[in-house]
């Protein structure tokens, strides 16, 4: 398949936009079989819901409970551990079962499938493979000791099942209709969620590179950073959410320890995941425009989040400091930035900007929000489709088809990455000019 493409010129970064397009249609045909749903689904409708599951986003157009069958959501549970672990990972993983040699062309797509430093790293696809489901598996029985008693045990040992997949890819998606609002009260469930989440979205090199830290008594760079960043992230989210929602009704009705996990939730949630105990649209205004912020950021690079990711951040914040202080270098744990670094990071988040306020402005002139709501309502869609979050203040059932499209788009590109469609639809595989114009400096600021 891949020499195929390789004849055809297609560039590594072409095949894996193709590849993830590739199984967002496959995933849109199954979802129109009259088999997957109680009812007729439309197009715009099974595309929508395809792409969320694939892109690990959790946005729904319908009810995921009420509107698929047993085998619609089967589909979706394929749909959202082939985008979370991302197809690659199981193109390699059946040629290493099979003991088939790995072409130059299938490796070099792998490692940028999956943000690998070097190809030597392939052989981290199997452990991936085996780490990632046996968390899922531990996170299924860990669940089940909740939901078997409280729904029975074929039932309970499904929601376990589905839930610990979605959790931990990070995907959103839930069989309860109204996400996890029915377990506020619940700090079991909750925390075992949050552990789910936690451990899909750190980034499988993150993790390889804390499980071998034993051995080696060695983190790199990324692995501080991102440590650091989510770190700080974390326990900033805590205390702002604990002082803007200070008033919130639900967490009023809760007692210390249920609020104070609750909080964690919402703190942990935003980045990577779109569950939720409390309806985003209940949230103080304030609290609302920093989970916007949260989910604009989005997780670790190699992982299953969206967003800019928290090293581009992290790295946007550490050359910000150090050119206010008038140092040449942005530092970090005693090792600079490359240069390639910082203008990757700066090119990020402009892009991500510029596509955002795109569409925000298309969204804003079709789509009809509620009187008593702002253009939050929209940039509040936007963000988190682009973060591959699934919050939602509620807008999203009642999109039109060109708001659809819109956050289809979005959620695209926030799983595959700026970088890889742009050099998709670009072809940026160009060298370098063999020459360079004189240096001159411009006014800034």
């Amino acid at each position: 398949m891949f020499k195929k493409l390789t004849q055809h010129r297609l560039s590594l970064v072409q095949g894996l936009t193709l590849g993830f397009i590739g199984f967002i249609v496959l995933g849109t045909g199954l979802l129109m079989l009259p088999v997957s749903a109680h009812e007729s689904t439309s197009l715009i409708h099974a595309l929508f819901t395809a792409t969320s599951a694939t892109c690990v986003t959790g946005l729904t157009v319908v009810n995921t409970a009420a509107h698929w069958t047993i085998f619609g959501k089967l589909v979706i549970l394929a749909l959202i551990e082939i985008g979370g672990l991302g197809f690659m990972t199981f193109v390699v993983l059946l040629f290493m079962s099979t003991r088939r040699h790995l072409d130059l062309s299938t490796q070099l797509m792998a490692q940028e499938s999956l943000n690998l430093v070097s190809l030597s790293q392939i052989a981290l696809i199997r452990w991936i493979v085996s780490f990632s489901f046996g968390v899922q598996m531990v996170g299924a029985v860990l669940l089940s000791f909740d939901f078997i008693p409280r729904y029975g045990l074929g039932k309970g040992m499904w929601y376990s099942f589905f839930h610990a997949i979605s959790a931990f890819c990070n995907a959103g998606f839930d069989l309860f209709g109204n996400s996890l609002e029915n377990f506020a009260t619940d700090p079991y469930v909750l925390i075992v969620i949050m552990l789910l989440i936690i451990s899909g979205s750190f980034g499988f090199l993150v993790l390889a590179d804390l499980l071998a830290y034993r051995k080696q008594h060695h983190l790199t760079l990324h692995t501080k950073l991102a440590l650091t960043t989510s770190g700080i992230l974390l326990g900033l989210s805590v205390v702002v959410y604990l002082f803007t929602e200070q008033n919130a009704q639900q967490l009023a009705q809760l007692t210390p320890v249920q609020r104070f996990v609750n909080t964690l939730f919402l703190a942990v949630t935003p980045r990577t995941a779109g569950f939720d105990t409390i309806p985003f649209a209940h949230l103080s205004m304030a609290g609302i425009v920093f989970t916007m912020v949260l989910m604009f950021i989005g997780g670790t690079p190699g992982s299953t989040a969206g967003g800019i990711k928290t090293t581009t951040a992290g790295v946007l914040i550490i050359q910000g400091m150090a050119t206010l202080r008038g140092k040449r270098d942005a530092t970090f744990a005693h090792r600079r930035f490359t240069r390639q670094n910082v203008a990757h990071a700066m090119t990020m988040f402009f892009i991500a900007l510029a596509l955002v306020v795109v569409a925000v402005m298309i969204m804003a002139a079709t789509e009809t929000v509620p009187q008593n709501v702002g253009l939050e309502y929209i940039l509040f869609e936007v963000l988190t489709a682009f973060g591959t979050t699934g919050a939602t203040l509620g807008l999203t059932p009642d999109l039109t088809v060109w708001g659809q499209l819109v956050i289809i788009f979005m959620m695209f590109i926030g799983r595959v990455g700026i970088y890889t469609v742009m050099y998709a639809v670009l072809n940026s595989n160009h060298p370098d000019d063999g020459y360079r114009y004189p240096e001159e400096s411009v006014l800034i600021g």
